[in-house]
């Protein structure tokens, strides 16, 4: 079975994690600071904070940037709930609203229609679904706009840019996930990147217990730290981050090639935007069938999101005007992409979504 996701590790990740190891420095220590260093270097950022995973991540930004009781935050129901979650673990509440159809990301009207109706709006989180830079240039005219702060879940979206620019440049912060599935891993973490040294301190501060020095501290924190293990994993991944992406990038030109003609809809990429595919994703009324056609078929496939989160039992309460979302759910599917394909695997994966429809067509 040709699988959906597939971390590649390989010989530079296994030494210098034995490089750590002899060290003896095991939590957070001088591989850590090199790759805060590098990977927010790589996203055309001032700063980074390293934590234990995206979701840490995420916590942290938005503690950072002030969010809080009594704020709300403007976010995507069509996103892994870990967004929203994040939203409320630091005492805000999020609003979905709706999403563009054809990149699944926020709706900027949507955006400007809840902003205009509300004034209790901290920030707008804005998630690079699938690896597909959001509509920023919109988003960030609208957070100026309105004067509220504008943040990048980038958990999906490494080496993805929009106008030339990477990811993680074009808010006020940004937040990754380095899952063993996303476009580089360390195994689990996470990161935070901003320009602004004030949010990189308070994030660091926040995901130290509150330290400042030694056993002095200013506030009540976590203990979201990344250790050096971790860090130096993702410092040997990050080191071919590019030809990672250059290959999905490749994979996925073959197979809106090959899906060409047939009646699904292939992934978007707006003129600007580059998309990083995380995910290939594509859309079908006839979802079930394909990935049962595909299972036959060898290939594996995946379904991102089947429940958007203002439907989720964790959410009983929030309402959410999201026609858009809704569908998505229900049509979305999810093909391998990953740059550990094989060339004769990514044909296959190409000819098993294409042979659906050809033998269907020829039933008729």
């Amino acid at each position: 079975m040709i699988p959906i996701a597939s971390p590649e590790i390989g010989d530079p990740e296994r030494e210098r994690v034995l490089d750590v190891l002899d060290s003896g420095q095991l939590a957070a220590g001088e591989q850590v600071e090199a790759f805060e260093r590098e990977f927010a270097t790589r996203c055309g950022a001032a700063h980074g904070v390293a934590t234990s995973n995206g979701t840490t991540a995420l916590h942290a930004a938005l503690h950072a940037l002030g969010v809080g009781e009594g704020d709300t935050v403007v976010t995507t129901p069509f996103s892994f709930i870990a967004t929203a979650n994040a939203v409320r673990l630091v005492g805000a509440r999020p609003v979905f609203v709706d999403i563009d159809p054809r990149t699944y990301n926020l709706d900027p009207g949507a955006v400007e229609r809840m902003l205009r109706r509300r004034d209790d709006v901290a920030a707008v989180l804005a998630v690079h679904l699938y690896g597909l830079p959001a509509a920023m240039e919109e988003l960030s005219a609208l957070a100026d706009e309105y004067g509220v702060a504008l943040v990048e879940d980038a958990a999906q979206a490494h080496g993805a840019r929009y106008d030339g620019r990477p990811v993680g440049s074009l808010g006020d912060a940004a937040c990754f996930s380095f899952y063993p599935t996303k476009n580089m891993t360390t195994g689990e973490g996470g990161m935070v990147v901003t320009d602004d040294a004030g949010v990189a301190e308070r994030a660091d501060r926040f995901i130290d217990h509150g330290r400042t020095e030694g056993y002095r501290h200013a506030e009540v924190g976590h203990n979201f730290r990344m250790t050096d293990l971790a860090a130096a994993i993702g410092r040997a991944q990050l080191g071919r981050l590019d030809e990672a992406v250059e290959r999905r990038r490749a994979n996925a030109a073959l197979l809106d090639e090959r899906l060409a003609g047939t009646p699904v809809r292939t992934p978007a990429a707006p003129a600007g935007r580059r998309h990083a595919y995380h995910q290939y994703t594509v859309r079908t009324d006839r979802r079930e069938a394909l990935a049962e056609h595909c299972r036959e078929q060898g290939v594996d496939t995946a379904v991102y999101y089947p429940v958007p989160i203002h439907d989720q039992p964790a959410y009983e309460g929030y309402d959410a005007d999201a026609p858009t979302a809704a569908r998505a759910a229900e049509e979305v599917l999810s093909l391998p992409v990953h740059p550990a394909l094989s060339q004769h695997e990514i044909e296959q994966v190409a000819d098993a979504a294409r042979s659906f429809y050809a033998e269907r067509a020829g039933a008729r």
